[in-house]
């Protein structure tokens, strides 16, 4: 059976004298899949991304860090505390809990915040928990 291309079919494969050859890599990249819709695995990631609620304190756990905030600003010593407070999230809903340790440098109550030492500011109504060994009861 005789094909419109029975003359040139057993030819040899032309190789050009002005372009070198395409390395199988090059190559093999042209073939490679593309990011049609840019932007959407980090869309997709941020959405997976977990953040917790906020817990609203009780009475007697806003009370007892009343206590130990009022205790701390009577003493003439800077004990080390340890501070777990809530961090909002920038992007979305929710946020995480943190824990800060230093000494308390000041307690600003016109911005509503307690500043330690190494410069880390903590929002007063964030403040879920202090701990030291300052608030050991005997």
């Amino acid at each position: 059976m005789k094909t419109p291309y029975d003359d040139i079919i057993d030819l040899p494969h032309h190789v050009s004298k002005r372009h070198p050859q395409m390395s199988l890599y090059n190559r093999a990249a042209q073939f490679a899949p593309f990011a049609a819709l840019t932007g959407h695995d980090a869309a997709v990631e941020e959405t997976a991304r977990l953040t917790d609620e906020q817990r609203d304190l009780s009475q007697s756990e806003r009370d007892e860090l009343n206590r130990k905030m009022n205790w701390l600003l009577q003493r003439d010593d800077n004990p080390v505390i340890e501070i777990t407070y809530f961090l909002p999230d920038k992007r979305k809903r929710g946020g995480r809990y943190c824990t800060a340790t230093g000494t308390i440098k000041k307690v600003d109550d016109v911005e509503g915040k307690i500043v330690l030492t190494d410069g880390t500011a903590i929002p007063l109504d964030a403040v879920s928990d202090m701990k030291g060994e300052v608030f050991v009861e005997e």
